[in-house]
């Protein structure tokens, strides 16, 4: 069946939700916010939600509220208002260490009864970098040496005790057993960890792997290590590129592609029929801030496009610069496929990227949404779907409350939980199973 993830990010995925009258504008501040957000999303039985997170506030803020919560620690808050549904959160490798991130993504785990998942990030801005003294930011190549290393310690952590190793023997006073206790002694080039952890394996022996780089080095990263793969694909055809790019890489290091689930953001645009869905779309486009969208454009290309004509294309020197981007290579590469395929003003790819950064938007009624998403998941494009809402809560709601019903009965997702589920279980489509 589908997997469906709620990606849950401040009050909507559309960059001019929270100048929409149905935000207050500070909500996203609220942890309220969010546990009626995952709570709606578990009413829909959904596998996970998922939290981003950047380490950095942008000079482009003032135009768009802020993450405002340390995802791992709004996902044990979220841990304790719900009882089924996966908790994903974004953790850096590049600024982070492992030994540290290890117990905490296992605490969360043990906290939730098995439901914890990592979604593993490398930190591409170079203002997230002058936040830890690291300037110049480690280029794109470094940045993933480091994440390879640093998921090989932390999984070598979560190994380091085996599932036997409590023994809890009253007469010989061990609580554990310490030849079932292995230290890691790892001295790697970006770390050195003794080891071993410092509490009993997690519920799901490790917490459910999470990646979305889509740059070569990224789908080969995934390949290696992703449990789950979050992608961005506008069109069925890019979508299964990638999924095939995916594949090739598994294969190549030995893993069953079949076992890496691949789950393509989708931006629901619902209404009564697609004219209503494109109208409400419209609403929301009229509240982008031209000046926000061209920021965040530069930021992303790592080019200056201030000055630009925003009614004309893209400079054709912008459309050709493409080997000095050392940030999110794949996702610029995306969008400048995307002005240049769709020959799109500066205006118009603003407005495109408003309300979904380059993924897959679907306009219509719950059923036009639900056919679309049966489309990609009968042609094997994609094992389901990372929701991405332009309006939280409402869009999510609307979601659970007139999409999720009609994917049930066509009897493509789940209409309860098995008991005792893990994150892992839910993923694999099994109940009660464990690492």
């Amino acid at each position: 069946m589908l997997h469906l993830n709620a990606f849950l990010h401040a009050d909507g995925h559309h960059e001019a939700a929270w100048r929409h009258g149905a935000s207050s504008g500070t909500d996203v501040l609220d942890p309220a916010h969010y546990v009626h957000l995952a709570r709606t999303a578990e009413r829909g039985c959904f596998d996970s939600v998922f939290l981003a997170d950047n380490l950095a506030l942008s000079d482009n803020a003032r135009w768009r509220a802020p993450v405002a919560f340390e995802p791992l620690t709004l996902l044990a808050a979220l841990a304790d208002a719900t009882t089924s549904i996966g908790l994903i959160g974004t953790a850096s490798t590049t600024y982070q260490h492992p030994f540290h991130l290890a117990r905490q993504l296992s605490s969360l785990d043990r906290i939730s009864g098995g439901r914890a998942g990592w979604n593993i990030v490398t930190s591409a801005y170079p203002d997230e970098a002058a936040n830890f003294g690291r300037d110049p930011r480690p280029d794109h190549e470094d940045r993933y040496a480091r994440a390879d290393e640093f998921v090989h310690v932390a999984t070598r952590l979560w190994d380091s005790w085996q599932p036997d190793a409590v023994v809890t023997d009253h007469e010989s006073g061990h609580w554990y057993d310490p030849s079932r206790v292995h230290p890691l002694d790892h001295r790697g080039r970006y770390f050195t960890v003794r080891g071993p952890a410092t509490a009993p394996r997690p519920p799901q022996g490790r917490p459910v792997l999470v990646q979305a780089g889509a740059s070569p080095t990224g789908i080969d990263f995934a390949a290696r290590h992703a449990d789950v793969v979050f992608t961005a694909a506008p069109d069925l055809e890019s979508a299964v590129r990638f999924r095939e790019a995916l594949r090739r890489r598994c294969e190549a290091h030995g893993r069953d592609p079949a076992g890496v689930l691949v789950l393509p953001g989708l931006s629901p645009a619902l209404g009564s029929d697609r004219d209503d869905a494109l109208r409400r779309l419209r609403e929301l486009d009229a509240l982008v801030a031209p000046e926000y969208g061209l920021a965040q454009l530069s930021k992303l290309l790592e080019q200056d496009l201030s000055g630009v004509d925003l009614d004309a294309p893209l400079p054709e020197a912008v459309l050709r610069e493409r080997s000095g981007n050392q940030g999110m290579q794949s996702r610029a590469a995306l969008v400048l496929e995307l002005a240049e395929r769709d020959r799109l003003t500066v205006r118009e790819l603003i407005l495109r990227l408003a309300g979904a950064r380059g993924h897959l938007v679907v306009a219509g009624s719950p059923v036009d949404v639900a056919d679309e998403m049966q489309r990609w998941f009968d042609t094997g494009a994609a094992d389901g779907f990372n929701v991405m809402p332009p309006l939280l809560p409402s869009g999510l709601e609307e979601f659970v409350g007139e999409v999720v019903p009609v994917l049930q009965r066509r009897e493509l997702f789940r209409t309860s939980y098995p008991a005792r589920a893990t994150l892992r279980d839910l993923l694999d489509g099994t109940a009660g199973a464990r690492v």
